[in-house]
């Protein structure tokens, strides 16, 4: 067991940190790379919700099913998958949209908070922002790095149940995650790097972000692990089912939609779901 956990833990540090990767793009991209990124968050999309609604769900209706019996069973395996939409619908509800991280955003639009030319345009010729564009700048990267935050202690979560429950399918949750974090990468670095002119100081802030993923596996393990019994095994799975799909509606698909081409945005999310099949089927 102590082993899974600690593969579980390594899984959700993967994806956290893979917000350093979007700090990267921000960094050294002059433009977003929009069919890169379009393709990658639809491939996360796929995996989530075909994971989602051939494994996760049908695994804890086994489980409680086997424990309740069939119609109860089946009732709280229902109730506990809204349940987790409902959790990750009221965070997005309580993050306004300039700070929601399931909004796309790009290099190279990143807006003086005073008007005019974007960031980037200004720093292309050296230009500087004023002291008062610079702070509100800074503060729009904070902000959005404790939105990112805030959003990464559920999928943390999903990341660490999964993994416990099935080494393979968590690795293909962390793979998915992690590609979606790129974006949340980025939506951190800009403000933060245009305002201060610090790579580190952007890198760190998003850094210190993604760390709030393996943070929230943490707190699922402190706190659940003691209770993991069949019936609360089945129960938080079936949750970590409803968020994963309700972040791939709301939030990637979305963005995915923004970011490129519809077709994209397809391509990707049907490669995702044959890709996990191919890997459970491989896996049997």
């Amino acid at each position: 067991m102590d082993g899974a956990v600690l593969y579980a833990f390594l899984l959700t540090l993967f994806a956290g940190l893979a917000t350093g990767v979007g700090s990267m793009f921000a960094f050294f991209a002059k433009r977003t790379n929009t069919a890169f990124l379009s393709i990658a968050l639809g491939f996360s999309a796929g995996v989530m919700i075909y994971v989602s609604f051939i494994e996760i769900f049908p695994k804890a209706l086994d489980e409680l099913t086997s424990v309740h019996g069939d119609q109860p069973g089946t009732l709280f395996t229902v109730i506990a998958f809204f349940s987790g939409m409902l959790l990750i619908g009221l965070i997005d509800k309580l993050i306004p949209t300039v700070g929601n991280p399931h909004e796309s955003k790009f290099v190279e639009s990143a807006q003086d908070p005073e008007g005019g030319e974007t960031v980037a345009a200004k720093a292309t010729k050296k230009a500087t922002l004023s002291k008062s564009a610079a702070l509100r700048l800074r503060k729009m990267g904070v902000f959005m790095a404790l939105a990112i935050a805030i959003h990464n202690f559920p999928e943390g979560l999903a990341t660490f149940i999964s993994a416990l429950d099935d080494p393979a399918v968590g690795l293909a949750i962390a793979i998915a995650i992690a590609l979606h974090n790129i974006p949340e990468g980025i939506a951190v670095s800009v403000p933060i790097y245009y305002a201060t002119g610090s790579r580190r100081k952007a890198f760190k802030l998003s850094f210190l972000s993604g760390l709030a993923e393996p943070a929230g596996a943490l707190i699922g393990f402190l706190i659940l692990m003691p209770f993991l019994t069949d019936t609360m095994f089945g129960l938080v799975f079936s949750a970590v089912g409803g968020i994963m799909v309700f972040i791939s509606l709301d939030g990637l698909l979305p963005a995915a939609r923004e970011y490129g081409k519809a077709h994209h945005a397809m391509y990707g999310m049907v490669a995702g779901m044959i890709v996990m099949a191919s890997s459970l089927i491989l896996l049997m």
